[in-house]
């Protein structure tokens, strides 16, 4: 359930903040490390982000937490967050000092060229910027990341209704598309979804079937086939 909701709020940010990529699917199925996945994909091929893409996806990447505070409590939260909090922290950096986005600091590059990084350069570097600056950097870091943590609280707390309803559909589905997203959305149901479910869509299973009135070629085992693996 805490997972559904992650997912729900970061897809739901997603959709309602302009700059985002369209998504494309939402799941609750684990991934490697991860519980769920909310993916976004460009409509065309993209060589350059601009400033307002780059602040809708940092919003993006807190809505699951947000959505963990707003339904469970902030005392509940949970470390499902870590790895968006990694990327929002990296980008919102990238965007001080490598791509000159902050008004405050201006069009100049404060990181330092790590292309040859080699064992004891930290020691004997010298040092780029002062103390004063380096404060800056910081505070014009967090800037970015609390105002996409508030665009994301606000964005969900208007859209609360389909917070739970889209979470309810993943608990339920377990995996939606974009247009299942955008179907429940704007219509609060996501058309044929039971039909298609119930249908085999070409998925085959090692499950034996009843009735088929088929007799099985292979005898082994009694006829049956092998049963699936069980995760």
């Amino acid at each position: 359930e805490l997972t559904a909701y992650h997912e729900a709020g970061h897809a739901l940010v997603g959709v309602f903040t302009p700059g985002n990529d369209p998504l494309h699917k939402v799941t609750i199925i684990p991934r490697g490390r991860a519980l769920g996945v909310t993916m976004n994909l460009p409509e065309r091929d993209k060589y350059s982000e601009t400033k307002t893409e780059m602040k809708a996806k940092l919003s993006m990447m807190f809505g699951g937490r947000v959505a963990e505070e707003l339904i469970f409590g902030k005392e509940h939260i949970t470390s499902g967050a870590s790895n968006d909090i990694l990327q929002a922290t990296q980008k919102a950096r990238a965007m001080v000092v490598e791509w000159g986005m902050s008004e405050l600091l201006g069009p100049l590059r404060y990181s330092e060229n790590e292309e040859d990084v080699f064992l004891g350069r930290s020691v004997t570097q010298r040092k780029s910027m002062s103390d004063e600056t380096a404060k800056l950097i910081d505070k014009e870091i967090r800037n970015f990341i609390d105002e996409a943590e508030n665009h994301a609280r606000k964005v969900l707390k208007k859209n609360i209704k389909h917070l739970h309803s889209l979470a309810k559909a993943l608990l339920e589905f377990e995996t939606l598309s974009g247009d299942d997203v955008q179907q429940l959305i704007k219509k609060g149901k996501i058309k044929n979804k039971d039909d298609h479910n119930n249908k085999s869509s070409g998925i085959k299973t090692s499950l034996p079937t009843h009735n088929s009135g088929k007799k099985s070629k292979n005898k082994v085992g009694g006829g049956l086939n092998p049963k699936p693996a069980l995760s």
